[in-house]
């Protein structure tokens, strides 16, 4: 199945989709951001379950209802600090869309959005994070059957959005 990639600049918690993906911390109790943003959105439910799940390690991926959001769940990630490219964040970084990725397959979803993972306060320059992101979920399409079908790239600003737009554009035209 050839899966549909599109790029769009919006609130990430008004899309509906089956699922959006939080750029989330360790404790997954909420935060500021996209994390914060989607916890307000999604109600006191949200954390209510986000406690009963024992945090989440970087890389990883959990997944609960989303309550109150348009979307159906919401899987909570919590990406790399940005420490100068050295630590291993790109491989984190990775890790987070394909276990996200995982979680939709496992819960049968077909629509998924990101937001621009770890480029927020955790400092992850945004044209290696955008360029990381779009090859984690490249790969994982070509390496696993899916029944995902739409992949969103939600951005919240204009660079992130042309960014975004110029590698997957770029990548179409050489498909």
């Amino acid at each position: 199945m050839k899966q549909i990639i599109k790029v769009v600049k919006g609130d990430i918690t008004r899309l509906e989709v089956d699922v959006i993906v939080n750029a989330a911390n360790s404790s997954l109790l909420g935060g500021g951001g996209v994390d914060g943003a989607i916890h307000r959105a999604a109600g006191r439910e949200l954390l209510a379950e986000c406690r009963l799940l024992g945090g989440c390690k970087t890389g990883e991926a959990k997944i609960t209802k989303g309550y109150n959001l348009p979307a159906k769940y919401v899987i909570h990630t919590v990406g790399p600090v940005w420490n100068s490219g050295i630590h291993g964040e790109e491989e984190l970084l990775r890790n987070c869309y394909r276990n996200s990725l995982t979680l939709a397959d496992k819960t049968d979803l077909r629509s998924i959005a990101f937001p621009a993972i770890s480029t927020g306060v955790y400092r992850y320059p945004n044209d290696k994070a955008c360029s990381t992101a779009y090859t984690a979920v490249k790969e994982y399409f070509r390496d696993h059957q899916s029944d995902i079908e739409e992949i969103y790239f939600v951005c919240f600003d204009d660079t992130t959005f042309q960014k975004y737009n110029e590698i997957v554009n770029g990548d179409e035209h050489n498909d």
